[in-house]
């Protein structure tokens, strides 16, 4: 799979190229990393034989995902243009985030109330996306609903609930020290530990 297509699962379509293009011109790794709560993304200047290394956070929203990534350009820039002479969140990298950002709000790919919110955090951009809480609010309306996850034990007998893979079941009677439950699409019997994580499903 070629890069562009790589990137489109975590960013809005239309913004792939511009970003592999970048990634190319600038000979940079970047990282699709695992959830990392203290940071979304981060940039290391190149030393040791490695170059300019990028990551960003797996699980972010389309929209989050691609102005982190900026973010990270920016800094990348920034270290281009004057090493490590300048604060990593100062005027000159306001400048090259403002600077790498313009051509995505061109592309029209942001919906209206995140380009409004976007905008406005553009004026003066912050070390982190998250401290302006109106832009934060904005972008967690595009994240993915979490699922619930619940012990089957608590599950009322006849739910029908699906595992991390897909698969749906109905909960039917305690045996001994497990749960019978049935799969819905080859009406196999399985045992379930009553501790086990699933998602309860509400139609079915």
């Amino acid at each position: 799979m070629d890069k562009i297509s790589i990137l489109q699962k975590y960013i809005p379509a239309p913004a792939a190229p511009l970003i592999v293009k970048w990634i190319d011109y600038y000979k940079a790794e970047l990282k699709i990393s695992r959830n990392r709560s203290t940071k979304l993304g981060d940039y290391r200047h190149p030393y040791g034989g490695k170059g300019h290394r990028i990551s960003v956070n797996y699980n972010l929203n389309q929209y989050s995902f691609l102005i982190t990534l900026v973010h990270e350009f920016a800094h990348l820039l920034n270290y281009n243009r004057h090493k490590n002479k300048v604060k990593p969140h100062g005027t000159e990298w306001k400048k090259a985030f403002q600077e790498m950002m313009h051509p995505f709000f061109e592309m029209n790919i942001f919906p209206v109330d995140v380009e409004s919110a976007l905008k406005a955090y553009m004026q003066n951009p912050a070390a982190s996306s998250c401290s302006d809480m109106n832009l934060l609010r904005v972008l967690k309306n595009y994240d993915k609903k979490q699922e619930v996850l619940l012990a089957v034990e608590k599950l009322p007998f006849n739910a029908v609930f699906s595992l991390p893979n897909g698969r749906k079941f109905q909960k039917l009677e305690l045996i001994r020290k497990r749960y019978r439950c049935v799969e819905l699409s080859t009406k196999r019997m399985y045992l379930f530990n009553p501790l086990a994580e699933v998602v309860e499903l509400n139609n079915h």
